[in-house]
């Protein structure tokens, strides 16, 4: 192609595409799984369907087992000396695939943080159902952001606000740990609390069974 062409497609944003669809293609390129005619090594490591090992084999070789029995050869660790491959329906091995992908995307805990706010003047019934907010925040598995925020002439009471937050702290005990001990951000103390591990009750010991006397 000629400079001069192939700077009017640059300049019409065919270069942005270019650009693009290469990326795309290194990333396809790089999750792309090897089967039957398309794995390239001289020699392969073999595992046949019942996961019993058939040795290291040229590929052909194991490809005609394969063919034999009405199965792929997949291949399951290219980065192996040699890569190693599986004799196996390559369909059930993408179902399986990504049976196992959800299974371990849905054990994923997600942790988010809840915000608790209050006040320097906060009553005492205010007080005690956000705390229990923030216990039930935690013991979900969330983290919790304990705010306060200073209102004009509350700024010359700051310690008003930290006692509130720090009694905050030793009221949740141990469903929760300090992350961030409570700090001033502008007009706003905060402090961040995350859930603690949670310790499994004692089990209790079943009772004696009372041992009968002899009369």
């Amino acid at each position: 192609m000629c400079p001069r062409r192939f700077r009017q497609l640059r300049e019409a944003g065919y270069g942005d595409f270019w650009r693009s669809t290469i990326a795309l293609d290194k990333r396809s390129a790089k999750s792309f799984i090897r089967i039957n005619e398309k794995i390239r090594a001289r020699e392969i490591r073999v595992i046949d369907e019942n996961g019993e090992q058939l040795g290291i084999l040229p590929p052909f070789e194991a490809l005609r087992i394969a063919r034999e029995r009405g199965l792929d050869l997949v291949e399951v660790s290219p980065s192996a000396v040699p890569p190693v491959c599986r004799i196996q329906d390559y369909g059930r091995f993408l179902y399986e695939k990504e049976k196992s992908d959800r299974a371990a995307k849905k054990k994923q805990k997600v942790i988010t943080v809840k915000e608790c706010k209050f006040s320097v003047t906060v009553d005492d019934h205010d007080y005690q159902t956000k705390k229990n907010q923030a216990v039930r925040f935690l013991t979900e598995g969330d983290k919790v952001k304990a705010s306060l925020r200073f209102r004009g002439r509350q700024m010359a009471h700051r310690e008003l606000g930290y006692a509130i937050i720090n009694r905050l702290i030793q009221d949740i005990g141990d469903a929760g740990i300090v992350e961030f001990m409570p700090r001033m951000e502008g007009t706003i103390l905060h402090a961040i609390i995350a859930p603690s591990k949670k310790q499994e009750a004692p089990k209790a010991k079943p009772a004696a069974s009372p041992v009968p006397q002899v009369q």
